[in-house]
């Protein structure tokens, strides 16, 4: 792995040289989009509307649009001058209990790995935030962007995971919850039942994305010039047993 940002952890006087890795990766399938007809590559160009040419990256800023219709151009320097004390920093506010911490926030993993000669109080870190229980609550900057963040230990790794700021969630006002249906005891016992009866450990090993295998087969096919066969009929509609 390559390490995408140096920097070190910081809480009270402690400083841990560290450097992040992304800790997850998608595995898509990717595609290009391409010339039915012959297959050429379809490229996307930076064209401006105002003077109708295609424009060189060199001369592409960023634009803020106002209500009124105008746009105020930034250039770097702007964003130089702006307050980011997080840049090349994580910075632990408080440690709270894990539970706390609302899945719907979080985003992004990445591993923290000790820097040159900073292995001894990472060590003391990880051993300390395992054995509380705890979560660190910090803030830092990446691509320019700063966010909040947990810190915690996984398989003997600090975590580093990006969340939400809380302004970024949408509230579930959905008009149900105002006109929720009268559930009698019978029908919540059977539902406990269900759910019951259908409780396991959790193991993602057994977990596969067969879309991404079959659309695969699909394209090792194509290559080899053979007919593309179904692995079996999707199911019928209405198969499914009613909860209520």
């Amino acid at each position: 792995m390559r390490s995408i940002w140096n920097g070190a952890v910081s809480f009270g006087l402690v400083t841990i040289p560290v450097r992040m890795y992304a800790a997850t990766e998608q595995r898509n399938v990717t595609f290009n989009l391409v010339h039915r007809e012959d297959a050429g590559r379809i490229r996307l160009r930076r064209f401006c509307e105002a003077c109708e040419q295609e424009v060189p990256y060199a001369e592409v800023a960023r634009g803020y649009e106002l209500p009124t219709g105008d746009v105020v151009v930034l250039e770097e320097e702007d964003f130089e001058g702006l307050p980011l004390s997080t840049a090349h920093r994580i910075e632990v506010l408080q440690f709270t209990p894990a539970e706390q911490i609302d899945p719907v926030l979080l985003g992004r993993a990445y591993y923290l790995e000790p820097d040159e000669g900073a292995a001894g109080p990472y060590v003391l870190l990880r051993e300390a935030l395992g054995r509380s229980g705890r979560v660190g609550i910090a803030k830092v900057a990446l691509r320019q962007r700063e966010s909040l963040a947990t810190l915690r230990v996984r398989e003997g790794v600090l975590v580093l995971e990006t969340m939400l700021w809380p302004d970024e969630v949408r509230p579930a006002g959905f008009a149900f919850l105002e006109e929720e249906p009268e559930v009698r005891p019978q029908e919540l016992r059977m539902a406990e039942s269900l759910v019951e009866s259908m409780t396991a450990d959790f193991d993602p090993s057994r977990h596969h994305d067969a879309y991404r295998r079959a659309l695969q087969e699909v394209i090792e096919a194509k290559v080899a010039g053979r007919e593309v066969v179904s692995t079996g009929p999707p199911p019928e509609p209405g198969s499914t047993a009613d909860l209520m």
